[in-house]
């Protein structure tokens, strides 16, 4: 371990670098790292007030009491909830959020991060850096280390912060070559036009996936058949959208260097009777209240798009009613547009133009917007998750455009979320002999343990942000194996976690309230739930001889005990039938 890294354990650099080099040495004992590097930039996430919730003001208020909290190398921010300058356009109704919303931010500003408040890290005019990073914003890892020289795991919004803290990282994952491998072939057999057809194709090849395929670093994709020449636009799309699944990283046929010898866990056709099908299911049926633009946050190249759509309509002497069109960017591109012209344009046409925010972390007034538009299946995914429970449309950049123009485009009744949801793997069966026992490993900062509580399992990854509900701790994501179960004081037990990088906050926001599970059971290294488990000492086991997501049943109780760094887990009675 190195020294400096060594010291902080030891305190020597105030109780925050403390925590932090705990949670880094955590993950990198878990992860059976063989050695830890310097990171030469992080990216945080968990920044605006209703990803992070209580789990994050509490922490970073803990941070924020300590004055040698200040970060060690180069670090970048996510987006925040708001426009602060636009708040009252957007018409949130939360009670304070705009001062809770800077409190987070000034908390991360007093430790010398960087508050760009974008989720387009690599959307900017230098170069983005070359080694290793720690990025904790799940569509900029993707992009990352699909197209960039680059290298990070996908981090938590915790750990991130961590290696901002410490400036080390466990040289781990998808920092080595070795795990750079593609896992699945993804044949595009039609014409991707535009944008939205490859966020489309990026939820699609996610919502394939089976449990029984061995992707201990998510899905990899090789995609063959698409043109050697995309847009930033479309590139930026498709690894988004890739990303909802837990996508680190894929490979474009044409594009980036495919590997010679791959083992590929499965092969998939998209067809234009995919793409055809997905617009008709996505389309927009009923009165459209809001068309939203940039998630992540609109590219240049996104923005002219709308204005070349948005200037035709003009000249015919229309104007957006209400503004009702809304577009995301970042504040680097928002500067742009405000010198080049291409804000006035907007402006003039009745669309409300944001920075610093994106659609996915604003809380919409529902008193105002009930059904909203979008052209990308990011924001589809995160907008009808819990996180705001709305009905969410998706068609490209010129329907959505034609929408905010007309209301009158699509009438009828809103529609309503239903328990379809997202496609899921489906889970495996269960077994029901006898009890059984499995040992696995523990981590580094919890010297022992021994808890017994009935368990919650699934062989399908949990998302927490969104499809956990914060206060109760049910998991609400639709057509979910463990729907309707609540984790608070079970031994919660599932291959890893998925979805949004502010993961361990939701987690620690249910400890906070005595609602968190009691112990956690992981099947694959995973720095989303890892963090939560390291800072709040909740009993946590990994790397087991037996899967215990396929041994153990919802309602088993379960005795999870750690001695000497190992964590033996026994099923001491089985659900009754």
């Amino acid at each position: 371990m190195p020294f400096e890294l060594d010291s902080m354990l030891e305190g020597e650099h105030g109780p925050a670098k403390q925590k932090a080099a705990r949670l880094v040495t955590d993950l990198g004992f878990i992860a059976g790292a063989k050695n830890f590097t310097r990171a030469v930039n992080a990216h945080v996430s968990g920044v605006s007030v209703i990803t992070g919730g209580i789990g994050l003001r509490r922490f970073l208020a803990d941070l924020a009491s300590d004055p040698e909290a200040r970060v060690a190398i180069p670090t970048s921010l996510n987006s925040a909830g708001c426009d602060s300058s636009q708040i009252e356009k957007m018409g949130i109704d939360f009670p304070d959020f705009l001062k809770l919303q800077a409190e987070i931010v000034t908390s991360y500003w007093n430790m010398g991060i960087d508050a760009t408040l974008s989720c387009t890290p690599y959307d900017s005019p230098l170069e983005t850096p070359e080694g290793i990073g720690c990025w904790a914003e799940s569509n900029a890892v993707c992009y990352a280390n699909t197209y960039t020289k680059l290298a990070t795991n996908r981090e938590s919004g915790l750990s991130a912060l961590a290696t901002a803290l410490t400036g080390w990282a466990p040289l781990w994952g998808l920092h080595l070559s070795a795990n750079r491998v593609p896992n699945m072939h993804v044949r595009i057999e039609c014409d991707l036009n535009n944008s939205t057809d490859f966020s489309i194709l990026g939820d699609w090849i996610g919502g394939q996936l089976k449990s029984q395929w061995d992707m201990p670093y998510g899905p990899m994709p090789v995609i063959s058949g698409l043109p050697s020449e995309l847009s930033f636009e479309m590139r930026k799309a498709l690894t988004a959208a890739a990303a909802n699944f837990g996508c680190p990283m894929l490979w474009v046929e044409g594009t980036t260097r495919i590997p010679n010898e791959v083992n590929y866990q499965g092969e998939l056709s998209f067809t234009s009777l995919d793409l055809e099908e997905s617009y008709q299911r996505l389309g927009p049926k009923g009165t459209v209240d809001l068309v939203v633009i940039g998630c992540p946050q609109a590219s240049i190249g996104e923005i002219r798009s709308v204005v070349a759509e948005v200037r035709g309509r003009m000249e015919l002497g229309l104007r957006i009613p209400e503004n009702r069109l809304w577009i995301f960017t970042s504040r680097t591109i928002h500067d742009t547009l405000s010198t080049d012209g291409t804000l006035d344009i907007l402006e003039e046409a009745g669309a409300l133009v944001l920075k610093d925010t994106c659609p996915e972390v604003t809380p919409y007034n529902r008193k105002l917007y009930n059904h909203i538009l979008t052209n990308s299946m990011k924001a589809e995914h995160y907008l009808t998750s819990g996180l705001n429970s709305m009905p969410t449309s998706v068609a490209n950049i010129s329907v959505c455009v034609a929408h905010a123009f007309d209301p009158k485009l699509s009438e009828g009744p809103r529609p309503v979320l239903t328990k379809s949801g997202h496609v899921l793997p489906p889970p495996t069966e269960r077994p029901k002999n006898s009890a059984i026992v499995m040992s696995g490993t523990g981590l580094p900062s919890q010297n022992s343990y021994d808890v017994t509580a009935r368990a919650i399992s699934t062989d399908v990854p949990i998302t927490y942000l969104g499809y956990v509900d914060p206060s109760t701790g049910e998991v609400t994501e639709p057509g979910h194996p463990l729907e309707g179960q609540t984790i608070g004081g079970k031994i919660v037990v599932y291959p890893k976690g998925s979805g949004s990088t502010v993961a361990p906050y939701v987690l620690m926001g249910l400890c906070y309230q005595g609602v968190g599970p009691v112990g956690i059971l992981n099947r694959d290294v995973c720095p989303l739930s890892l963090p939560a488990a390291s800072i709040q000492a909740i009993p946590y086991g990994h790397g087991f001889d037996i899967d215990p997501t396929l041994q153990i049943n919802t309602g088993d109780l379960v005795r999870m005990r750690l001695n000497d760094g190992v964590v033996r887990v026994e099923i001491i009675e089985r659900k009754s039938e």
